[in-house]
């Protein structure tokens, strides 16, 4: 006989729950229908974005190039302190064996006294803080206990001084390697939206780019403005003789540059010392006005001093503006201008 089991009727509780998953389904349809497409940038956007990278790797880049400034300078000092050391450890040796030699003159006598055995024994610093035993040296075994006292303190300031150093230099290592990839990642996010643009695109930027470098003299009006100091005239010359040179983050010539890598260089060709960095250049000599400004003073950029190039005349400056660019003339109310400084 044939079973006429009525059907199992769903809980409410799974029709609720099924109900409730079609409506969300429905209703994540029609969001995905309705949503816009997300929108490419346009070129100008994306040249606002790239411009605002650059202009981060170049702040990152002024402060590698103060932590690669600061790592040769110790470097330096920690070659000179251990030059110092390796003579002043020979100087020591010289004292020791003179002692040594007026030991074995004595022994040879049967004379030695107890003040050279104790000398030969142990730290002299012990002998010449019991005052009491003075009287059983010389006044030349004195003289040279004293010396030899003087020079271990010397060497062992001088070596506590190496070993600061050295610490020192291995933060400086440290920080250096965060700046470069902190460089080498904003150039890298600023190529790939470069890379998002169309052919046209970046053909359109090319020339706009390109627009903005020419860098023949005779197509930049210089004006009359009065020339600067001789030193800072010569070394407008020098960097003027580097137009149409890469910008190259970290870089000081002589084929390559970056903002502050062109003024150090030009001002070393001038036979003139400055600092390596921006924030250190706009500290260097006297600051001046825009009013006052002659061709070959410097000129600073942006509230944090991170960039900077030459005053140029008329209204132009001469520098090495950010990665993808060569040194050029450009307006300088194309950066927000600080102040001049006249080396």
């Amino acid at each position: 006989m044939a079973s006429h089991r009525r059907p199992k009727q769903p809980s409410r509780a799974r029709v609720t729950v099924l109900t409730t998953a079609a409506a969300a389904a429905v209703a994540i349809s029609s969001q995905a229908a309705n949503a816009a497409p997300s929108e490419k940038p346009s070129k100008d956007e994306v040249k606002a974005k790239v411009d605002a990278l650059y202009e981060q790797a170049e702040q990152a880049t002024e402060k590698y190039n103060g932590a690669k400034e600061k790592q040769e300078k110790l470097q330096k000092e920690i070659s000179t302190i251990q030059d110092n050391v390796a003579r002043g450890q020979d100087d020591l040796n010289e004292l020791r064996d003179a002692m040594g030699l007026a030991a074995a003159a004595q022994y040879r006598t049967g004379s030695i006294d107890s003040s050279v055995q104790l000398f030969l024994s142990a730290d002299p610093d012990d002998y010449l803080d019991k005052a009491s035993a003075m009287d059983q040296l010389s006044a030349q075994q004195v003289e040279s206990l004293k010396k030899i006292q003087e020079k271990q303190r010397e060497l062992a300031q001088q070596r506590a001084e190496a070993a600061d150093k050295l610490k020192d230099l291995s933060s400086t290592r440290t920080e250096l390697g965060k700046k470069k990839k902190e460089v080498q990642a904003k150039l890298g996010e600023a190529q790939k939206l470069l890379n998002s643009l169309s052919a046209a695109e970046k053909a359109a930027l090319a020339a706009e780019d390109a627009r903005a470098s020419r860098s023949a003299s005779d197509r930049v009006d210089l004006g009359n403005t009065a020339p600067g100091t001789g030193r800072a005239m010569a070394a407008f010359q020098a960097a003027q003789s580097k137009i149409g040179s890469p910008y190259v983050y970290g870089a000081s010539g002589p084929s390559s540059f970056d903002c502050s890598g062109l003024t150090s260089w030009a001002f070393a060709q001038a036979g003139v010392g400055i600092p390596r960095t921006s924030q250190a250049q706009a500290n260097y000599g006297t600051r001046v006005s825009m009013s006052e400004l002659k061709v070959g003073d410097l000129v600073i950029f942006y509230s944090d001093l991170h960039h900077v190039g030459f005053y140029a005349g008329n209204g132009q400056i001469l520098h090495a503006p950010r990665s993808g660019t060569v040194v050029r003339y450009e307006s300088i109310n194309n950066m927000p201008f600080q102040f001049g400084v006249r080396i």
